[in-house]
Order: structure tokens, then C-alpha cells, then sequence
């Protein structure tokens, strides 16, 4: 009786079968490669969307000011809330800020768009401020934060 021996392969071992797909601990293995790769890379990747959606609260806050120098030459002072100020809503154009404005006096005011939803995860710039007073700003809390 003859038998048939499979030859050497080229690793030194015997083959015997060529087997085909993956097994469990080479999945698990390409799964834990992709996790780690994706923990890295995926702040990298949310970050310059953030970035770019501040330019929906930056320009929220620059079309209040405006409203608000305005209101200024027509009434001799800076309003104290929303309602008077024409083309200002109490959301961004995109709706991922809420707007709200507190008078500190006749000549001055802070602005406030505090991000909502997804955007509020932009914790370094989650409340964008506006501080004028006497016509002049100063941009909050960081010129990072405005795109600067």
C-alpha cells in the first residue's frame, strides 16, 4: 500500500491543506488595528469641521454687532436684549449656535453663541463672547476661536 505524503513547504513545515480566509485571531487582530487607527485619526478629522461650523456663530455675532451699532445711532445707546435689533434671531444662521446678548450699560454689551447639539463638543470653543463697549470688541475667549 502506497501512501501519499504532502512535500515540505517553504516555511519547513509540512502543508497539508491550503486553507482559505481568516481565522478568529487574525480578525480580532485587524479589528484592534483598525480601533486604534480610528481613536487616532478621528479627533484629527472632527477638529477641522468644528473649526469651519465656528464660522456660523463668528458670523451670528459679527451681524449682531452691526445690528447693534445700528441701534446705537438710532437711539443714542446699544439694546439690552434681541428683540429691537433688526436681522439678529436667537440662532445662528445655521442653527448650531443659540445667540443671547446682555446690556452692561448704555455703551456697552456682551454677545454670547453658545454651540448646541454636536457642535457643543467643541469644548475649547463651545461659547463664542463679543464684549463691546464704546464701539470697540474684544473677541472671547480666544482669537483661536474666531479663526484668527
Amino acid at each position: 500500500m502506497h501512501t501519499h505524503r504532502a512535500a515540505p513547504s517553504l516555511c519547513g513545515g509540512w502543508a497539508s491543506h491550503r486553507r482559505s480566509g481568516l481565522t478568529l485571531i487574525e480578525c480580532a487582530i485587524v479589528c484592534a488595528v483598525v480601533g486604534v487607527l480610528s481613536a487616532v485619526v478621528w479627533p484629527m478629522l472632527r477638529t477641522p469641521g468644528m473649526r469651519m461650523a465656528r464660522l456660523d456663530a463668528v458670523q451670528a455675532l459679527m451681524r449682531l454687532q452691526a445690528a447693534q451699532e445700528q441701534h446705537r445711532a438710532l437711539h443714542g445707546l446699544y439694546a439690552a436684549d434681541l428683540q429691537p435689533l433688526t436681522g439678529v434671531a436667537d440662532r445662528s444662521p445655521q442653527g448650531l449656535y443659540r445667540l443671547s446678548l446682555a446690556g452692561t450699560g448704555p455703551d456697552a454689551y456682551r454677545a454670547s453663541a453658545v454651540a448646541q447639539g454636536s457642535q457643543a463638543r467643541d469644548t475649547d470653543c463651545a461659547t463664542l463672547t463679543l464684549d463691546v463697549h464704546l464701539g470697540f470688541a474684544q473677541e472671547g475667549p480666544s482669537p483661536s476661536c474666531w479663526n484668527r
